[in-house]
């Protein structure tokens, strides 16, 4: 029998300029950049990895830098927002600092029983702050107090041609159905971290995905064997999925479901690798490394911030 998944384990978004992506995550936001490396379906393309002190699953967030590419356009079936978890008395602080960006910014304004900050990256996608607690500790290093820092992913909101058919996933993947706000449905999975997912039902405009995009939403699962369970039950169900993949420090698997939003189903690990990101370094596997030098002359330069508040 199949274990629930345990949550989200990480969010990855399309960007447009590398440079752009950190000041606005590791700078404005002050989240780790844990691991740079890149997409392993494409070795030129880079990937960012940011998150809490060690990469922890359920505070990850990564991007895949695009370059300079037409925009893509946020809509159905895509992810349409990813939220973070900071603390209750924090969001002055969190509207003060965006504002002094040039962001735009709205809110707070209530969520159940939440209270929720939002605004865009500099690619357009969707970002909330959300009061609430976690498990995990934010990064005590970076440039914003450790006493309003992130404390790790939140959740995220879908959007999808389909709300029936994406909800009949989320309950088989163990979330469970806790709320409804007007036309925001509100599910739940039993970890202790990373757990929500907002549904919406509603019809909106079709996206495109480029930058300003999220691109997939992974949820936690607790070993490799349940990765193939899991692949075995949705070739049985008629889902497009893919074989499971190797990606190093995890294993992984990639469902999309009738309404069309793209899942990836992702083993449990201690963390993500954080030595090169020390010294602003190019983490890879080790069957990539002779393409080491043809990677890292292609990668942008990158300058990353400092501790400095």
């Amino acid at each position: 029998m199949l274990s629930d998944t345990l949550g989200i384990h990480h969010v990855t978004t399309i960007a447009g300029t590398a440079q752009e992506n950190v000041d606005f995550y590791a700078h404005t936001l002050g989240m780790r950049l844990v691991c740079r490396t890149v997409n392993f379906e494409d070795i030129l393309t880079p990937h960012l990895y940011y998150g809490d002190e060690d990469g922890t699953p359920g505070t990850v967030l990564t991007s895949f830098p695009y370059g300079e590419t037409n925009p893509g356009r946020v809509g159905a079936p895509q992810p349409t927002a990813v939220a973070f978890v900071v603390p209750p008395d924090s969001l002055s602080y969190w509207r003060d600092r965006l504002e002094a960006q040039s962001l735009a910014v709205s809110g707070p304004k209530p969520r159940f029983d939440e209270r929720v900050l939002e605004c865009t990256d500099p690619d357009g996608t969707p970002v909330e702050l959300v009061t609430g607690s976690s498990s995990v500790d934010p990064w005590d290093g970076g440039p914003v107090p450790v006493d309003v820092g992130i404390r790790g992913l939140h959740g995220v909101t879908l959007t999808s041609v389909n709300p029936f058919a994406t909800a009949s996933l989320l309950e088989t993947l163990g979330f469970e159905r806790v709320g409804q706000e007007d036309d925001r449905i509100r599910y739940r999975a039993g970890g202790h971290r990373a757990t929500i997912v907002d549904l919406h039902d509603r019809d909106v405009p079709f996206g495109r995905e480029g930058p300003g995009t999220i691109h997939h939403v992974a949820v936690r699962v607790d070993g490799v064997d349940a990765l193939y369970a899991w692949h075995d039950l949705f070739r049985d169900r008629g889902y497009e999925t893919s074989r499971v993949k190797d990606r190093h420090v995890f294993h992984s698997l990639y469902v999309r479901e009738p309404g069309g939003i793209l899942f990836e189903l992702a083993t449990e690990s201690p963390g993500i690798p954080t030595e090169a990101a020390d010294g602003h370094g190019l983490y890879l596997p080790d069957h990539f490394e002779d393409d080491r030098s043809l990677i890292e002359s292609q990668s942008p330069p990158l300058e990353v911030p400092g501790s400095s508040r």
